[in-house]
């Protein structure tokens, strides 16, 4: 097939409709592409964990594989056995004692042991996705529990179950960052020390566009058809760093024998950017069964086995003096990650967080303590900040509270602890360097907008009336961009055209309807001989996903 008639690639030079293409339907989207083989496509649909932990003891596929229809059942153990590997953490960090965290790579199918609810354990692949899911249902899977810890409370409990048999205490990572006698000098002085314990409870992304994927493989018969080429068409957030995962770590193969192609995508969120299990699996049946092998995840299946975002426990204290000002900031934070470690869960714990620990204040000290912690629960990762709104919602519930204690308003409370233009550039404690920023100019149109001053002649209005009316402010703050280098090539052809190439793959940011006009502008030319390149490993420079609010 020519993959270049996909929208992946943005098109001719000059085709920059990207919003019309929306509105009229006709974008291109993973489950939109077929990919014909010899004898036609094949489909796929996933035999999933009904507990959350438990030891596989057997798997009998006889009946699944009798019905008329079906190719395939692949198990863990025969991917094991074919050296197929597990997919690891890309982001590994040390913790506090300099040791490496506890990378638990996640298998493509589970092998022995299943430890969370939804884990695949069983692909079954037929002639159309009805097919594949009737004899999924015939898959009959024998589970004996185990002792499960389904909460960061249970896990961290003195002889609470292992997640992972070598790990007696749950705990993947434990980081630390900020001077501790710092730390301790300003909360010994303070007048007033305020608390908070947070909980932030798991959520999941529910993008429009399902995880979908097609998997194929062509012999190289110049080598008597024992090596090939792999293809990976999916919705992705960045086809380098999918490609790089299940090549090296999966497949054990050269980079380039992977061409991951993402066309147009229907919201990422974070949860798009991993290299699912799925994937890895369907790779496989594609080689064994020399057809295209294709899947799209029901609802149910992206809430089971989507990576998951935030479920944290904070604890959290602030320090003041006696006019209110602050001293310091501690934070000790526990993160349930799940049962196995995502692409970026050690930035999304660790730094992410502490990166915006000073938000828009001045802050003399700063300390933190994460935690990673396994859990018998599906797969924590990127979505939505981060780990930054962790920060931000810690600091401002702090100084809300702080502010009854001092008796100040809430916006006065703030506007007492802003960092001021005139500080510009400013260093703050926890590493970062702000270039500028007018955080009081802004407060005060807030406050402005919101006619922050009159609200409570609102409340008594609501009040008399039987109804509650309440009023929140948040200054916040995201440190975004600048965790990993970003190249473009830009290449200049014979004909006049100008290609853009870039890793920074769109998932509704509308790339193609900015990009080409900037390109355009700067150039002298004319935007209909720009081409946007995006979305595909064979002509994409660098490893940058879209990450990190791109």
């Amino acid at each position: 097939m020519n993959f270049d008639s996909l929208r992946f690639g943005k098109g001719r030079p000059g085709d920059h409709d990207e919003l019309g293409a929306f509105v009229r339907g006709t974008g291109s989207y993973t489950s939109d592409v077929d990919l014909p083989g010899q004898a036609g496509q094949l489909h796929a649909c996933f035999v999933r964990a009904t507990q959350a932990h438990a030891t596989i003891r057997s798997i009998d596929a006889a009946e699944a594989l009798a019905l008329p229809g079906v190719h395939a059942v692949i198990t863990g153990a025969q991917l094991q056995g074919a050296g197929i590997g597990a997919i690891p953490a890309l982001a590994v960090f040390n913790g506090s004692d300099g040791k490496p965290m506890v990378n638990a790579a996640t298998p493509p199918l589970a092998i022995d042991t299943v430890h969370h609810v939804g884990e695949a354990i069983a692909m079954v692949v037929a002639d159309s996705a009805a097919i594949a899911q009737d004899a999924a249902d015939l898959v009959q899977i024998d589970l004996d529990a185990l002792p499960v810890v389904a909460t960061i409370e249970a896990a961290l409990e003195a002889n609470a179950p292992r997640v992972w048999p070598h790990l007696p205490n749950n705990i993947a990572l434990d980081w630390a960052d900020g001077d501790l006698a710092q730390s301790d000098a300003a909360f010994a002085g303070a007048f007033h020390i305020e608390s908070v314990a947070l909980d932030d409870p798991p959520l999941t992304a529910c993008a429009m566009e399902p995880r979908a994927a097609i998997a194929q493989w062509a012999a190289d018969e110049a080598e008597g058809g024992g090596s090939g080429q792999y293809t990976l068409i999916a919705s992705t957030q960045g086809v380098m760093v999918v490609r790089k995962l299940l090549a090296e770590s999966v497949l054990k193969i050269a980079p380039e024998k992977l061409r991951v192609i993402t066309p147009d995508v229907g919201g990422g969120f974070g949860a798009k950017v991993q290299a699912y299990p799925e994937y890895a699996v369907l790779l496989v049946a594609a080689k064994l069964l020399r057809r295209p092998v294709r899947w799209t995840a029901s609802r149910l299946e992206c809430f089971l086995t989507d990576t998951r975002g935030r479920d944290s426990k904070i604890q959290a204290d602030m320090a003041f003096d006696k006019e209110g000002r602050i001293l310091g900031i501690r934070a000790d934070i526990k993160v349930g990650i799940g049962a196995y470690t995502s692409t970026y869960i050690a930035i999304v714990a660790t730094n992410n967080t502490k990166n915006c620990l000073s938000s828009v204040y001045r802050v003399p000290s700063i300390r933190l303590r994460s935690r990673m912690v396994f859990t018998n629960h599906s797969v924590l990762g990127a979505y939505r900040g981060a780990g930054r709104p962790e920060a931000i919602y810690l600091i401002e519930r702090l100084l809300d509270r702080a502010s009854a204690k001092f008796g100040l308003d809430r916006a006065q409370m703030r506007r007492r602890n802003l960092i001021p233009a005139s500080a510009m550039p400013y260093s703050a404690v926890n590493g970062q360097t702000y270039d500028s920023g007018e955080f009081e100019a802004v407060l005060d149109k807030a406050l402005a907008l919101a006619d922050w001053n009159n609200f409570a002649a609102r409340r008594a209005a609501s009040a008399s009336s039987g109804k509650l009316r309440g009023i929140g402010i948040c200054n916040f703050l995201e440190v975004a961009g600048g965790i990993l280098e970003e190249p473009v090539n830009l290449n200049f052809g014979d004909d006049g055209t100008v290609s853009l190439h870039t890793g920074a793959q769109a998932i509704g940011q509308g790339h193609l309807a900015t990009y080409p006009r900037l390109i355009a502008k700067h150039l002298g030319i004319d935007v209909s001989k720009v081409r946007l390149v995006a979305g595909d490993s064979a002509q994409t420079p660098g490893i940058v996903a879209t990450v990190a609010s791109r």
